[in-house]
């Protein structure tokens, strides 16, 4: 049997078994719809994506989310889905929970979602199990393949152009359209709007500040350096922040729409605009960075204009900002951007 086939027949069969429950909806959310049943006045959706378009009839009751933070969605609208990708960074306890999505679960008193292993990619079988009845995907690298078996098993929300580049607005704008949830999602985007804008304001010597994501630094080879371009959703952020790109990431990031790039350390003196660069390590890389003769010419590297972020905790998965990540964690955040704007000659 044809993969694709197989898999609507096992979500069919699970249909007629005793599945896991419908999702709990709060207060914030309800739409007057008890759990599992459609609502009257729902008006059908149509949302067209990189992958195609999708087209939902039915109210959403069971939503299934796959890839990173989609789950944050719906949370944060009062809604437990019945399935989500287990967290394989930055989880700090090692049960495949994010912090602020442990929080939130929590808040919500839902039933813990079926937690899908994401590890060698999509899970199809086990998404199926979970009987959804929409599955969201806006922030995603679905691949075209993917995206055609999950959606023989439910409409899929798919990202708006680029793999992996969804900024955290049309993440939440997408998703929750696919819920039938599109004015609480708007609501939900000038909330974290306002909170963004109130913290930043509280540190101004980060504003107009010139600055770039590296990726993880191989502290054994800087013969390359890679970085996060204007279209990753950690760069992005900046901009909300109210500081700017230095015009060489700018010009780096004109010639693709991939989320980061590599650049030979000889190509590092392109750099010399950056005043601060954020990245993921330890004191120890600020040294190995500052002792190599090419790279501590980059003005962030001399003048120690550096955020470190652990790499596998908490602190360094929010710097890519997700619905629940957000609140979590910008004070700390912008607290560490500030201290390296400081130091900024």
């Amino acid at each position: 049997m044809p993969r694709a086939s197989k898999l609507v027949a096992l979500a069919a069969t699970a249909l007629l078994t005793a599945g896991l429950a419908a999702c709990s909806t709060s207060p914030a959310a309800d739409t007057g719809a008890e759990p599992g049943s459609a609502s009257g006045d729902f008006t059908p959706i149509t949302i067209e994506h990189a992958l195609g378009t999708t087209e939902i009839t039915e109210k959403p009751e069971r939503i299934a989310t796959v890839n990173w933070a989609n789950q944050e969605v719906p949370l944060a609208l009062g809604v437990v889905p019945v399935g989500m990708a287990r967290a394989d960074f930055g989880d700090d306890n090692g049960d495949g929970i994010l912090p602020w999505v442990s929080e939130k679960l929590d808040e919500l008193g839902g039933e813990t979602p079926v937690l899908f292993d994401e590890t060698d990619g999509v899970d199809f079988e086990a998404v199926a199990d979970t009987n959804p009845d929409v599955i969201l995907a806006a922030y995603s690298g679905l691949t075209q393949e993917d995206y055609d078996t999950l959606s023989e098993i439910a409409p899929v929300v798919a990202y708006p152009e680029t793999a992996w580049a969804t900024s955290w607005r049309d993440m939440i704008r997408l998703n929750s359209q696919g819920m039938g949830l599109e004015t609480e999602g708007d609501a939900l985007i000038t909330e974290l709007e306002g909170e963004i804008e109130a913290t930043a304001a509280k540190y101004p010597s980060i504003q107009g500040k010139k600055t770039m994501f590296l990726t993880h630094v191989d502290e054994t080879d800087l013969s390359q350096v890679s970085f996060y371009t204007t279209h990753d959703t950690r760069s992005a952020f900046f901009e909300d922040l109210g500081m700017t790109f230095p015009q060489s990431l700018v010009d780096a990031s004109a010639s693709t729409d991939q989320f980061s790039q590599t650049i030979s350390a000889e190509q590092t003196d392109t750099l010399a605009d950056v005043e601060i660069i954020v990245t993921y390590g330890g004191e120890e890389l600020v040294q190995t960075l500052q002792g190599d003769p090419v790279l501590s010419q980059i003005p962030a590297v001399a003048n120690g204009s550096i955020v470190n972020l652990p790499g596998t905790e908490p602190l360094g998965t929010a710097a890519n900002p997700t619905p629940l990540s957000i609140s979590w964690i910008l004070d700390d955040y912008v607290a560490l951007l500030s201290q390296a704007a400081d130091k900024v000659q």
